[in-house]
């Protein structure tokens, strides 16, 4: 049993596809490999822009920690002022006095 043999007509036409075939091949691995480096950028895109939200968002918390700290820091000066006015007698009269002007007396003892 022979072997049926190609015409050298068949053999350039099967050249000519394995060629626009192998052609195809290399599009195709082109156009992948551009997706893939397109997608890695993307990638290092997002990852940038969560980075730069996380600073600002650390940067708004420590913006407000700061605001925090000012207010307690003025309400604290604030009533230790008045605890220091309460504590000297003079100043406790005349805290009282402000309030109620005509019910207080202050005195004044010799030394």
């Amino acid at each position: 049993m022979s072997k049926p043999s190609l015409s050298a007509l068949a053999i350039t036409s099967k050249k000519e596809e394995l060629a626009d075939a192998k052609a195809k091949v290399v599009a195709l691995r082109k156009e992948v490999a551009e997706l893939r480096t397109m997608q890695k950028n993307m990638r290092i895109q997002v990852k940038a822009e969560k980075a730069a939200a996380k600073e600002i968002a650390a940067a708004n918390r420590a913006e407000k920690k700061v605001a925090r700290e000012v207010k307690k820091a003025a309400r604290i000066a604030k009533l230790e002022a008045k605890l220091a006015a309460m504590k000297n007698p003079v100043g406790r009269l005349a805290i009282k006095a402000a309030k109620k002007p005509s019910k207080v007396k202050v005195t004044k003892m010799a030394a």
